[in-house]
């Protein structure tokens, strides 16, 4: 029998609990991954106790990238400097595409008591890095959803998200109870994927170990399907996508694709800020 031709199991080749700072851990970030799962390229797990003094995201810029919150728990006001304010509740999510440079913040409401959810940075193609900042605010009913699956960004069973994110990316989140298998077969050209765990466990097939809540896995770079078990309820948020073919040129709020596009961006950031002082808002 020619063994070559059997597909082999996807393999996890990388596992992290992350960098805890208070009430943040960050699971992914370029030092950590973020090069080799780009155009994924920061991942933070938020979870803010208000009763314990944790604030939330106050006034901060972006460029070059889009950030994506999907909050699990809580009610956040959000603003930013395209001009949108409102309340998001829990299970909605906030699409930035921060582009040549936006500020915005994100706020516990006076009703919460607690905040809890994900933020993820994409690197942004280079005809999108620094186009105008836009963003798209969306309650729960409007994320679309395929069997245990939320689709927040791009496709998945063939329903696409309302978010207008880059082609070539997919962002889901999976919720399974004990036992539930469930298998995702990537979108032709999907070499990179990863998931992180908020609650119970997983066990890959092909894998001995159980991944467990708090936990992210990266996997090999392939086109093959990912065959997941619950172990207990779980839930997870997975990243598939096409290669990011750019290197990562990075600032302290920004990820560009060159050192030129970098300066461009962090000066479109500055001069909002200067608009943001001149208003007395910094």
């Amino acid at each position: 029998m020619n063994t070559a031709a059997i597909a082999r199991p996807r393999a996890i080749v990388h596992r992290s609990r992350g960098n805890r700072h208070g009430p943040v851990t960050r699971l992914l970030s370029p030092g950590r991954l973020g090069r080799q799962l780009k155009p994924f390229v920061f991942l933070d797990w938020f979870d803010l106790d208000l009763s314990a003094g944790h604030g939330g995201f106050g006034l901060h810029p972006h460029s070059g990238i889009a950030t994506f919150t999907w909050l699990l728990e809580g009610e956040a006001v959000y603003e930013d400097t395209t001009g949108a304010r409102g309340v998001l509740p829990a299970g909605g999510v906030e699409w930035m595409r921060a582009g040549g440079g936006v500020w915005h913040t994100s706020e516990p409401s006076a009703a919460s008591r607690r905040m809890t959810g994900f933020q993820l940075w994409l690197a942004l193609p280079a005809e999108q890095e620094l186009a105008p900042a836009e963003s798209v605010y969306l309650a729960p009913e409007r994320i679309p959803e395929v069997g245990p699956v939320k689709v927040l960004l791009g496709e998945y069973g063939g329903v696409n998200s309302p978010i207008p994110s880059p082609p070539g990316v997919s962002y889901l989140a999976v919720g399974l109870r004990d036992g539930e298998r469930w298998t995702f077969t990537p979108p032709a050209g999907h070499e990179v994927a990863w998931l992180a765990l908020n609650a119970g466990g997983l066990r890959v097939a092909g894998e001995e170990a159980i991944l467990s809540a708090g936990e992210l896995a990266a996997f090999a770079e392939s086109g093959e399907a990912l065959e997941l078990i619950a172990v207990g309820d779980a839930a997870f948020v997975l990243g598939s996508a096409v290669k990011h073919p750019h290197d990562l040129a990075l600032g302290y709020y920004s990820v560009h694709t060159s050192d030129e596009a970098l300066a461009a961006g962090e000066a479109g950031i500055a001069r909002l800020g200067d608009e943001l002082k001149r208003q007395g808002r910094l």
